[in-house]
């Protein structure tokens, strides 16, 4: 199980970055990120894995509402697929569906003085959607411990 994750939610434009704890299944927004002529500032990407030294990543897997993909969900692989292969570290998808809506909600006039905080909230948001499907997992399949006889 992976202790330290970062979260990815990803756009052409922006990609807002989360950090999650999977002790206390904990998420705090980071940053947004800009995009390069439509590719991730693969430099700074790497200066956040560095400074966090995650175990594992999530990324925000876009659905439409009809449970389609979304659009720009081959994107958003794409983006997961190269963070796989540039830090070789397990990456997870998550639907991240109404993410950025909830994070637009939760900010209110916050948002409209600074919408690059709603890249870093969504990003946290996927992170707890992450921590929630581990727990429902938790609790479909719980461990058993096996105590010897004495």
């Amino acid at each position: 199980m992976p202790e330290v994750v970062l979260g990815f939610d990803y756009g052409t434009h922006k990609i807002g970055v989360a950090s999650g704890q999977t002790l206390t299944q904990t998420a705090n927004p980071l940053t947004t990120l800009f995009c390069r002529h439509g590719q991730p500032d693969w430099p700074q990407v790497a200066t956040l894995l560095h400074t966090w030294q995650p175990d594992a990543l999530i990324v925000g897997h876009p659905f439409e509402m009809t449970d389609r993909e979304a659009n720009h969900a081959p994107a958003a692989k794409k983006f997961a697929r190269r963070l796989h292969g540039r830090f070789h570290l397990p990456v997870h998808l998550v639907d991240e569906r109404l993410t950025t809506r909830e994070a637009w909600s939760q900010l209110g006039t916050t948002a409209a003085k600074d919408p690059t905080k709603v890249d870093a909230l969504a990003a946290k948001l996927i992170i707890e959607t992450w921590f929630s499907q581990l727990s429902d997992q938790a609790a479909a399949n719980p461990l058993r411990t096996f105590l010897p006889i004495t």
